[in-house]
């Protein structure tokens, strides 16, 4: 698959990977942007066809919205849909500072969100040959760290989630993959870790591997991880725990 000419549902374009996916993709192709804020102006001179929907994907009923306007506006269908969008929140449950209310935030953003996306956009997609759906995930999702519980859970659940309906699509001629992520230089991880990768090139891989027609998209040290993982899990969880991922 070559993604030209493409019509494609993105969440999280505003910034980080999202943003650099919207610049690579909307070069050549229709790439609908779904985040609260509108990407900058230099985003929209170099992805000149993108359409944005202001949508708080912490919100079901603004999600909800945004479904509606794409079957309106798109009524012939489209033909990807990348869950980009997420969000992470650092204090610990035994933090004085932690916030429960952030929970349901994080849920809603990293894992409602993106399912309540793929059922109310399924129909879309299955009037296009060869459409796909790609969920960005995380090393996180295979072996969690402790600072992060509430994150690492929303993506091992995307996971099992991506799993399950790559079953019930089989055969259906819409691709289901996922992208895992080690750690990126995005707003999100300022101040956070070494070694990470540039946003642009994880961009570049995530699209890479949607054109292979990847299943899962083992990027940078996850790759390294996953197979450590399969071998001793409790190697891995110890190499998590210390940061080195």
């Amino acid at each position: 698959m070559k993604l030209e000419n493409k019509t494609i549902v993105l969440t999280g374009g505003s910034s980080g990977v999202g943003l650099d996916l919207l610049r690579a993709l909307g070069a050549s192709n229709t790439v609908i942007n779904l985040s609260r804020r509108a990407p900058s102006q230099v985003a929209a001179q170099s992805a000149p066809d993108f359409v944005h929907i202001a949508t708080d994907l912490a919100d079901q009923e603004s999600v909800t919205a945004a479904i509606e306007a794409i079957a309106k506006r798109f009524p012939d269908g489209i033909d990807g849909l990348i869950n980009c969008a997420a969000i992470q929140f650092l204090p610990q449950f035994t933090d004085p500072d932690f916030d429960s209310s952030s929970i349901a935030t994080e849920i809603a953003i990293n894992l409602t969100s993106p399912v309540r996306l793929i059922h109310g956009l399924l129909h879309s997609l299955r009037q296009r040959p060869g459409s796909f759906i790609l969920n960005v995930n995380s090393g996180l999702g295979l072996v969690p760290k402790s600072e992060s519980a509430v994150y690492c859970a929303t993506k091992a659940g995307l996971d099992n989630f991506s799993c399950g309906l790559r079953a019930q699509l089989a055969g259906t001629g819409t691709m289901v993959g996922q992208a895992f992520l080690p750690l990126v230089d995005t707003p999100m991880t300022t101040g956070r870790g070494s070694g990470k990768l540039p946003s642009h090139d994880v961009a570049q891989r995530i699209i890479r591997g949607i054109e292979r027609g990847d299943r899962d998209n083992d990027i940078g040290k996850v790759k390294l991880l996953r197979m450590i993982n399969r071998l001793s899990p409790s190697l891995a969880n110890r190499i998590m725990q210390k940061g080195e991922s």
